[in-house]
């Protein structure tokens, strides 16, 4: 199966190289690529200068893809990479509790997979999630910010095998006047609905972090699905 993916960057990449970049990112060390062109420029592009969506083809057929989507998984197998890898504010006792419970019971062995599949974790997702481990939103709650202002998914390279299959075919310009603007708006629409529709609005049946470790739930929970 051959894929199309782009890179956002201010630079021109023709050859991802194995090992660079930011470890602390959402899934740890890897080539962040998206199938949407339109989000590879809002990634690419910043306030003051302009950034290039680099196109690749990846044949993923020979590949072993960790898809965090699939049934089989729910939102805390992703909050739980993520809190392996990103720096998550835990002032409380409560925070701290849940960080501990969530890596014990819902922590996903990727090491052995060549590439994920997963939501990406910009600043108001970020903070969403933070949310949810300090018991401010439910698991509902959390659930559903992450579909607020598009988020769209993102396919992370992670193996030495990936990185040698992935071929450049060039790339496009995303000038900054247009698309950092872009990428603000997305931002704001989306913590604007947050705070306006899901931050307050709880309802009857709403499960909390707090509910989730009272009751030992684990993943294969009807509840969490």
């Amino acid at each position: 199966m051959l894929r199309k993916l782009y890179h956002g960057s201010r630079d021109i990449i023709k050859k991802p190289v194995y090992g660079y970049g930011k470890k602390y990112n959402d899934y740890g060390l890897g080539f962040y690529c998206t199938e949407d062109i339109n989000m590879a420029k809002e990634w690419a592009a910043t306030s003051n200068q302009n950034g290039y969506a680099n196109c690749y083809e990846l044949d993923c057929s020979d590949l072993k893809i960790l898809n965090l989507n699939a049934e089989q998984f729910c939102i805390l197998h992703w909050l739980t990479i993520l809190l392996q890898n990103r720096e998550f504010d835990t002032p409380s006792g409560l925070a701290y509790e849940a960080k501990t419970y969530l890596l014990e019971n819902f922590k996903v062995d990727y090491s052995a997979y060549d590439a994920i599949i997963g939501y990406r974790a910009d600043d108001s997702y970020f903070s969403f999630a933070q949310d949810f481990i300090n018991g401010t939103i439910s698991y509902r709650q959390l659930n559903n910010a992450m579909h607020l202002g598009k988020l769209g998914q993102q396919f992370v390279l992670k193996s030495r095998k990936a990185f040698s299959l992935i071929k450049f075919t060039g790339y496009e310009l995303a000038e900054h006047t247009e698309w950092f603007d872009k990428k603000n708006k997305r931002d704001k629409s989306a913590r604007r609905e947050y705070f306006s529709t899901e931050r307050n609005k709880r309802q009857r049946g709403d499960i909390y972090i707090t509910q989730i470790m009272d009751e030992e739930m684990k993943s294969d929970d009807a509840r969490l699905r």
